[in-house]
């Protein structure tokens, strides 16, 4: 029996934090679905700076992802139940509370398992691990 896996997220400027989260995503069941954030969903943060459906297909274009796709634009849980996964991974930084999720999805009768990613430290001393800091980096050094 197949264990699907969905990992979601902005994906606004993709970095190798990203690809560890989704390669360790892949790895907990045999079919990777990503659910990339519409701009309007993207409240806990700054907007990102890329439209959603570049965001999607180069998220897609990732060997670990099987299918990405577009979140719902007022219902976040919508693909999930269309989906209804084996897993749920959240990545190790995403500022959700896995709790509230599993109590969200039982309410709708979506039975999964809720794990988050592990951390990945930088490769080397330059190496960047996230959006906010490449942007940063790119408006002092270019801005």
């Amino acid at each position: 029996m197949s264990r699907t896996v969905i990992a979601q997220g902005t994906f606004d400027i993709l970095h190798p934090g990203h690809v560890h989260y989704l390669e360790e995503a892949a790895a907990m069941g045999d079919e990777l679905y990503v659910i990339v954030a519409r701009k309007a969903n993207v409240d806990h943060k700054e907007a990102p700076v890329c439209p959603a459906s570049q965001r999607r297909d180069v998220v897609g274009a990732l060997e670990a992802v099987d299918e990405a796709l577009l979140g719902h634009e007022e219902d976040i849980f919508v693909p999930i139940e269309e989906i209804d996964p084996d897993v749920i991974a959240l990545g190790h930084d995403q500022h959700h509370d896995a709790d509230a999720i599993r109590t969200a999805l039982e309410g709708r009768g979506v039975d999964c398992e809720v794990r988050r990613a592990s951390a990945r430290e930088p490769a080397a001393d330059d190496e960047i691990l996230s959006t906010r800091l490449i942007i940063d980096r790119i408006l002092e050094r270019r801005g």
